[in-house]
């Protein structure tokens, strides 16, 4: 998740992506590290096959300097647009 300017940056893990930007984009926990620094949109995402898969690369990419991450990024949504309409339009 990241903010209209693109200047901060959350890395989490979820078993449900569209509920969990829903939270993130609508404030649901107000004194989240999401909602102080208003990351709502969402530019990157990965899927694993497992929870333990994910809370590995999750713990991973947060050791991660900004560069590196921003190249991931890049990578995958060059322009940083925001995704979830995208990740809305996945079959249940």
């Amino acid at each position: 998740m990241t903010n209209y300017e693109r200047t901060t940056l959350y890395i989490g893990v979820t078993s449900d992506l569209r509920s969990r930007i829903y939270e993130h984009q609508h404030k649901i926990y107000p004194n989240s590290f999401t909602a102080k620094y208003n990351l709502i949109y969402c530019v990157y995402y990965e899927t694993f096959l497992s929870i333990e898969e994910a809370i590995d690369r999750e713990k991973q990419l947060k050791k991660w300097n900004r560069s590196k991450k921003d190249n991931l990024i890049n990578g995958f949504n060059r322009n940083w647009d925001d995704l979830k309409a995208v990740i809305n339009d996945w079959d249940e």
